[in-house]
């Protein structure tokens, strides 16, 4: 047990940092400022991971692209995280909800309140995504301090299951022999020692944002800046996906509405049929032709 303290002591998350050794004894305003400086070091270090976090891109696009399934698996902040990966990708690029799937050390009651020693249980990870994972399919493993136990053996099951495995981690001192790719965000010690849901949390979210959105937009699932497979799942999403339509398609907004009411609310086929002029099956072969991408069509 003694090692094992000193192991975890030695982790670059769990250090003192010097910056706010005194921040108890200061006024709330400094008490800010401080917190403020701490979180502007976060961009520089995930712009350090920028080759990485392309890897990681690239294989959540391909297998996206090949019908095969991504998992997010962490404990803690870091499965939380992951779960509003999960959670938010289906409404804004229209993806199906199996596709992106989280996974928390202590099950969904987790999410909401935490479950002590959960993330301890390395046959726990292992289990979940052997039962789950295939070949093909992405494993992204999210551990602030790169050691978790169930999110190395969620790691270990998908390398055996032929998944690309990726560890998304704040220790840049860690690897891991199940990991095929590590993304080190290198943030430093936290505010307040040992808090990882303070600057790894924001880096690890910066990352996620990054993985994902870029995959999407490689994958087909945007035009320009715009998010043409926006589902209509509530009355602020009825109205962008009108607007989106009016707009690239270039017609009024009346004729917007009548374009998605023809679709089934599908914007991107709505937008092929207003600005090609064309009928409802010729936009839907279009768009299978072009593989999804807009920009194959309209240019």
């Amino acid at each position: 047990m003694e090692n094992k303290s000193l192991k975890y002591s030695k982790l670059p998350t769990e250090q003192v940092n010097p910056r706010t050794a005194e921040l108890d004894r200061l006024p709330l305003r400094r008490v800010l400022e401080k917190l403020n400086h701490e979180d502007s070091m976060i961009p520089k270090a995930v712009k350090k991971a920028i080759p990485q976090i392309e890897k990681a891109a690239r294989a959540v696009s391909q297998a996206y692209l090949s019908k095969k399934r991504i998992f997010f698996i962490g404990a803690g902040t870091s499965g939380r995280l992951g779960v509003l990966e999960a959670a938010e990708l289906p409404p804004t690029y229209g993806v199906d909800a199996e596709t992106f799937t989280a996974l928390m050390a202590g099950g969904d009651k987790a999410v909401f309140l935490s479950k002590e020693g959960a993330e301890d249980i390395f046959k726990n990870g292992q289990r979940e995504i052997s039962k789950l994972a295939r070949k093909g399919d992405v494993v992204i493993g999210i551990a602030a301090s790169g050691v978790t136990p169930y999110v190395l053996g969620g790691l270990t099951a998908g390398q055996k299951r032929g998944a690309v495995t990726v560890l998304l981690t704040c220790n840049p001192k860690e690897s891991s022999k199940a990991a095929s790719l590590t993304v080190a965000l290198d943030v430093g010690p936290e505010p307040i020692s040992g808090s990882t849901r303070m600057k790894s949390g924001t880096a690890t979210k910066l990352a996620l944002n990054m993985i994902s959105t870029s995959a999407m937009v490689i994958s087909g699932k945007v035009y320009r800046n715009w998010m043409v497979d926006v589902k209509t799942t509530s009355k602020k999403l009825v109205l962008r996906a009108e607007r989106i339509t009016s707009t690239l398609g270039k017609v009024t907004q009346e004729e917007a509405r009548r374009l998605l009411a023809v679709t089934g609310n599908d914007v991107k086929t709505a937008i092929v049929m207003a600005r090609r002029g064309i009928c409802l099956k010729k936009a839907r072969n279009l768009i299978k032709k072009h593989k999804g991408f807009l920009k194959a069509i309209l240019g």
